[in-house]
């Protein structure tokens, strides 16, 4: 598969404003998951949570099932992802472990949440019989499962694993999907701040560069 060099640069040349919006909505969300754990009593890192974790999905990526080691990259995975499609939060019930293909290919879908407003039940939604034939992400999920009954079960048993381990955590689960709307608009407010605030200061402070190139042609001296 050759690569698209011309769209590749032009990707890279436009997204700088962009990251820095992103990282601020997740700087936020982290602030807020922050103060949601303090008041539940509860985090991410507590010993008790890892349990749980391990326990629901073993050492397994907890969307495909398949075993995390070299060759199934494992990452921290946020079910409604910590962006501002999903606003997910860094809380109990809503992290746990995946293959770096599967982290991949749901923050794709995250952009669009199709199927559900939650990010990780859109994902698993798709079993190709609520999609056009193009969509990729049930393309994706066909590499897996080819035959189609399979794979409509093999997605519908994985929506169950994560309603389980779900269950013990519903305070924080139903506080953040209550707050959602809330939380969405606050983060395009900041997202929009932050991308005007970047070019007006980058445009600014760019003009301030000396661009006369007639020196970088002077031979340089020699010692």
């Amino acid at each position: 598969m050759t690569v698209d060099v011309a769209a590749a640069l032009r990707k890279s040349t436009g997204r700088a404003k962009s990251d820095v919006a992103n990282k601020l909505v997740s700087m936020f969300l982290h602030e807020v998951s922050r103060k949601v754990c303090a008041a539940g009593e509860l985090s991410v890192s507590d010993p008790r949570y890892s349990k749980s974790v391990v326990a629901a999905f073993g050492q397994c990526c907890l969307y495909y099932g398949t075993e995390l080691i070299d060759s199934a990259v494992p990452v921290v995975e946020h079910l409604n992802g910590m962006n501002r499609f999903s606003v997910g939060l860094h809380v109990p019930g809503n992290v746990a472990m995946s293959c770096k293909s599967c982290n991949n290919k749901k923050r794709d879908d995250d952009q669009k949440l199709p199927l559900s407003e939650n990010g990780w039940e859109s994902f698993l939604s798709h079993d190709g019989t609520r999609c056009s034939p193009t969509c990729r992400t049930c393309a994706y999920w066909r590499r897996f499962w080819p035959d189609s009954d399979l794979q409509q079960l093999s997605l519908a048993a994985a929506r169950e694993r994560v309603l389980r381990f779900q269950d013990p955590y519903q305070q924080f689960v139903n506080w953040s999907a209550m707050v959602r709307g809330t939380l969405r608009a606050k983060i395009e407010t900041l997202y929009r701040d932050c991308q005007r605030f970047a070019t007006s200061e980058i445009g600014k402070l760019a003009t301030e560069v000396d661009l006369e190139f007639s020196n970088a042609n002077r031979p340089k001296e020699k010692n």
